[in-house]
């Protein structure tokens, strides 16, 4: 009888009792549960991070240190050089939340930092705080940009360039170079020869 009742469980397609179903292979069981299968099933946490906010953390400040507002204005290319942000500080041209700062002030992630530099104000969000002068790419992942567009540039033309070895300007030379430049005083003009003279007072 045990025979027999195993032989019938091999016409089946079972390995054990009436009714069991056979076990799967592990290679097909992602492709039975509905899973992913081939290239999509590798974890999108293999992701590569942005290089230049790895180099905004790591210029970043340590565990419990604080960065002075002179030092995050110059880390991140707001301002030439360190000493300059400190002038600026001391100058009133640096305000942190609409208040005047010193050098020394410690400053934090959210706050809005308004600089008069150069003739022109720029107003920045602190989104990320670094200690180290970081390059433009990673400088403006640490604030958000709020500021006014730039004026623009006066196209001026040249005036009064000379070409090398041609000697000293004569009065005349010097005359209209003064006149392109807008220095000519009101009240002078040009006579038949070109000379400029002051008129006679009657």
């Amino acid at each position: 009888m045990a025979s027999q009742d195993a032989d019938e469980n091999v016409d089946r397609g079972t390995d054990g009792p009436a009714g069991t179903a056979p076990a799967q292979s592990a290679g097909d069981g992602g492709a039975a549960a509905g899973g992913p299968v081939g290239p999509e099933a590798e974890p999108a946490m293999n992701a590569t991070p942005d290089p230049r906010v790895a180099a905004a953390e790591a210029a970043g400040p340590g565990t419990g240190e604080t960065v002075r507002i002179d030092s995050w204005i110059w880390a991140v290319r707001l301002i030439k050089t360190r000493s300059q942000g400190a002038t600026a500080c001391r100058g009133g041209h640096v305000h942190v939340n609409g208040e005047r700062v010193k050098p020394a002030y410690s400053v934090r992630v959210g706050d809005e930092v308004r600089l008069r530099n150069e003739g022109r104000e720029r107003i920045v969000i602190v989104k990320r705080l670094i200690r180290k002068r970081v390059g433009a790419p990673v400088a403006v992942q640490c604030y958000v940009d709020n500021s006014p567009p730039p004026p623009p540039r006066e196209a001026v033309a040249p005036a009064g360039v000379r070409d090398r070895g041609t000697g000293r300007p004569t009065k005349r030379d010097r005359r209209d170079m003064e006149r392109l430049r807008g220095l000519t005083p009101p009240g002078f003009s040009t006579g038949t020869g070109g000379a400029e003279r002051r008129p006679r007072e009657r």
